[in-house]
């Protein structure tokens, strides 16, 4: 519905037809996925290193033969739609992680098994940060951390990590990170710091969300969505479009409906009957609820803008896609419980 409401203001349908289409690929692929056998995955290294390397390669490819859009080479152009390979990489890097801490699930002791999952999350990472995009990222990094904890990291190795992450922040501040993207954190720490320029973003979706109030302005009647003033509608702030155009009980419903997919995603996470069943899906929901959480802080002016998706809800095939192929694997997995 939003996405509809947001093209009457654009005055252009044509992200709303793709969307739809992308919704039923995405819907098929769930299907099919859902009776693969997801042991495959577990036991079959050279599979998923495969598919590893073929991500890595098509986040170089990236770098080396993309023209940017809009600063950033994150997408292949193929005729009239874009392929986002980090949206893959994304599921991809949780089966491998899946696989590697399931069979060393009781040595998590030694810092060797740290280092090394930390590499393959390291190189897909950096490729990311190169294009360049810092918010999928620290995505990678998220999910990476959270299985770490699941799969019973020492108390003392996960403070050491933190402690590297302040250091990695503090260097990236320094050496990293370009000039509008420490404008983007200035913009955030301080929103009157240049309103008409790098804190229009953030100014503008609290804007619309205040102005929703308790029921919305109703679907296409939203000011800031339907005259211009909401940048990103479609994409980072369509919390912030949905907000305004539904009001409290629209984002209400929209919550519910997120916390009952993590809930579902946690509980076959909990029913596990093996390690990799159990990081697999826990992996699944820690990328999911982290991209909620961030862009709806982002939204509300609680987190710097990084450039994160609403998962299911912002427009983008490649993301869509990918966590309806995630959620294949997954039923695939919950089924197999009944069978055993």
């Amino acid at each position: 519905m939003s996405l509809y409401s947001t093209s009457i203001g654009l005055g252009d349908f044509l992200n709303f037809r793709k969307q739809i289409v992308f919704s039923i690929i995405g819907f098929v692929l769930l299907m099919i996925f859902s009776f693969f056998d997801w042991r495959v995955l577990r036991e079959d290294p050279y599979l998923i290193l495969a598919l590893y390397f073929f991500c890595l390669l098509a986040l170089l490819g990236l770098l080396l033969f993309v023209s940017p859009i809009r600063g950033i080479k994150s997408w292949y152009r193929i005729g009239p739609v874009s392929l986002d390979p980090i949206e893959f990489t994304k599921i991809i890097l949780i089966i491998i992680l899946a696989k590697y801490f399931s069979l060393r699930h009781i040595e998590m002791y030694h810092t060797k098994h740290i280092i090394l999952s930390g590499l393959y999350v390291f190189l897909p990472a950096v490729l990311i940060f190169l294009q360049p995009n810092l918010g999928s990222s620290l995505t990678l990094v998220t999910v990476w951390i959270g299985i770490l904890v699941i799969s019973g990291i020492k108390l003392q190795h996960f403070l050491a990590l933190c402690l590297c992450g302040i250091l990695a922040m503090a260097l990236g501040w320094s050496f990293l990170l370009k000039d509008y993207q420490k404008q983007r954190i200035v913009s955030f720490i301080n929103p009157q710091v240049d309103p008409q320029g790098i804190s229009w973003n953030i100014n503008q979706a609290k804007i619309a969300i205040g102005s929703g109030g308790i029921f919305g302005q109703g679907i296409g009647k939203g000011l800031q969505t339907q005259y211009g003033f909401l940048p990103a509608s479609q994409t980072d702030f369509i919390f912030a479009a949905i907000a305004e155009e539904m009001g409290f009980f629209g984002v209400m419903a929209l919550l519910f409906l997120f916390g009952l997919v993590v809930l579902r995603i946690f509980q076959i996470a909990f029913k596990a009957e093996t390690n990799f069943q159990r990081l697999f899906a826990s992996g699944l929901a820690i990328l999911l609820a982290s991209q909620i959480f961030i862009n709806i802080g982002m939204n509300l002016g609680l987190l710097p803008i990084i450039g994160i998706p609403l998962p299911f809800v912002s427009y983008g095939g490649s993301g869509l896609i990918s966590l309806c192929i995630g959620l294949g694997i997954l039923q695939s997995i919950r089924s197999s419980f009944s069978v055993a």
